[in-house]
């Protein structure tokens, strides 16, 4: 029998084939879809792509799971245990995540944007690759110190002064010994006149530079804390700040010139300073 003929009476065979496959691979994630959403456990489920949005799965059993690429936004899942599921590209953006267990979970490219991880539990730097902003309870040492500092940075470049404050007050909470995020700080808060707070963040960044060996730069970051404490802002001065390092960079006050290269290196993200 030529070959030809052969391959055209296997094809219908072959497309039958693929056909039942694809039907049994979608019926199974059906099932694994409504066990999860009505029995609220499925540990190991295959879920991907799943659409769960507002999804209510308190306490819900789903270790293993393979949620990657679901929609779970705005999903309820207090008390759930998640650990060890993948999460790859999973959204639970604005979902509520309060006392979960993500330890082990895979959160590569997560959207956890104003999710409520209060409670939480995840392993240590679990959001490094994950998307965090805005979310509220993150435990402490899920994120590093490099990630909040450049969060701050980001959060600078945008305008929003009191957000870049916050995530370099984390930064410093992770790590107190890393001067250029109190130098920072201090920066962020001097954009909203804060200048008593910002001029001690200077001082202690100065104490940090001097015990490095750092004299020249410690000297600097004294002086501007002494500038800092003497000025007095214009009722529109908040809002003059451009760019990264706002006044500092645009050398407006005397006093704080010299500050510029310190200010320039703290607001840029790390790993790409100078």
């Amino acid at each position: 029998m030529p070959r030809s003929t052969c391959r055209l009476r296997w094809a219908p065979w072959g497309l039958m084939l693929g056909t039942a496959l694809m039907v049994n691979a979608e019926a199974h994630a059906n099932e694994s879809l409504i066990k999860v959403l009505h029995e609220r456990s499925c540990e190991g489920c295959s879920l991907a792509d799943a659409d769960l949005v507002h999804a209510d799965l308190r306490d819900a059993s789903l270790r293993d799971a393979k949620l990657m690429r679901a929609n779970l936004g705005q999903a309820q899942l207090d008390g759930a245990d998640l650990r060890n599921a993948d999460l790859s590209f999973t959204s639970l953006r604005g979902a509520s995540l309060r006392g979960a267990d993500l330890t082990g979970s895979k959160l590569y490219g997560t959207d956890l944007r104003d999710a409520d991880l209060s409670g939480a539990r995840l392993s240590p730097r679990a959001l490094e690759e994950a998307h965090w902003q805005g979310a509220q309870g993150i435990a402490t040492g899920s994120r590093s110190h490099a990630a909040l500092h450049n969060a701050g940075v980001t959060a600078f470049q945008a305008g929003r002064w009191p957000d870049a404050e916050q995530m370099f007050s984390d930064a410093i909470r992770s790590d107190p010994n890393e001067p250029l995020s109190w130098v920072a700080r201090g920066i962020s808060r001097s954009e909203q006149a804060k200048d008593e707070l910002a001029a001690s963040d200077f001082r202690y960044a100065a104490s940090l530079y001097q015990a490095k060996g750092s004299q020249d730069w410690a000297n600097q970051l004294m002086a501007a804390a002494d500038s800092v404490n003497k000025r007095r802002f214009e009722s529109d001065a908040p809002n003059e700040g451009k760019g990264m390092g706002g006044q500092f960079l645009q050398g407006a006050m005397a006093g704080l010139r010299m500050l510029a290269p310190i200010a320039a290196k703290a607001l840029v993200p790390l790993g790409l300073g100078f």
